[in-house]
């Protein structure tokens, strides 16, 4: 799946430094990110070779806490510039969904649809389609995408919940963003609060 570009460390420091961004490169990145997602915090998640194929699957997302309706209709209002009803998927770590799924399996591109259980649907209220309490959700492996599952761990770490809303790295009507100059024009362009290119951590 990830078979697209991919970006060094050293040519996005040169496009931060060059553009006089100001920027942190945390220690735990995972923990770091994870806590401001747990803050309310909508994050540009910038990692590794672009995704191919119709889905964001953690390498070009937006981030944001599955937990509460105000948290998907701030991505709705403030990112994506969409119609509010319109729900979005959650990306969870593959171990633990059958918590929320019914007849859990595999589902690492985020094609299949499930129901879910009634007993943990305010979990994950967020990444919920609102006419019928089914999702659309990737399940992760850490095989497959170690970075990304390290920050569901981390949020889980902190919340409980194996499971973050995961929405493409793009506005409205616009592709997927490729480049991290892309990504950093999409980021003050957009309503993010917190850009993640790599190692390096970007803040409004």
């Amino acid at each position: 799946v990830d078979w697209g570009p991919e970006y060094s460390n050293d040519e996005i420091e040169a496009l931060l430094q060059k553009n006089k961004v100001e920027y942190t490169e945390p220690a735990e990145l995972s923990e770091f990110v994870a806590s401001r997602i747990v803050d309310g915090k909508l994050v540009g998640w910038f990692q590794g070779r672009l995704e191919m194929g119709p889905r964001a699957l953690g390498n070009r997302s937006i981030i944001a806490d599955p937990r509460t309706v105000e948290s998907r209709d701030r991505v709705n209002k403030y990112v994506k510039h969409r119609e509010e009803w319109r729900p979005f998927a959650p990306s969870m770590l593959e171990e633990k969904a059958d918590q929320f799924l019914v007849n859990q399996e595999e589902s690492p591109y985020m094609i299949k649809t499930f129901d879910t259980d009634a007993e943990s649907r305010d979990d994950i209220t967020a990444v919920l389609h609102p006419g019928d309490n089914t999702t659309r959700p990737q399940t992760v492996r850490r095989d497959q995408n170690e970075r990304y599952y390290d920050l569901i761990s981390a949020f889980e770490e902190i919340t409980d919940v194996p499971v973050l809303l995961n929405t493409s790295f793009n506005d409205h009507g616009e592709p997927i963003v490729t480049t991290p100059a892309e990504a950093l024009k999409d980021f003050y362009g957009m309503g993010l609060d917190v850009l993640v290119l790599n190692d390096f951590v970007v803040e409004k």
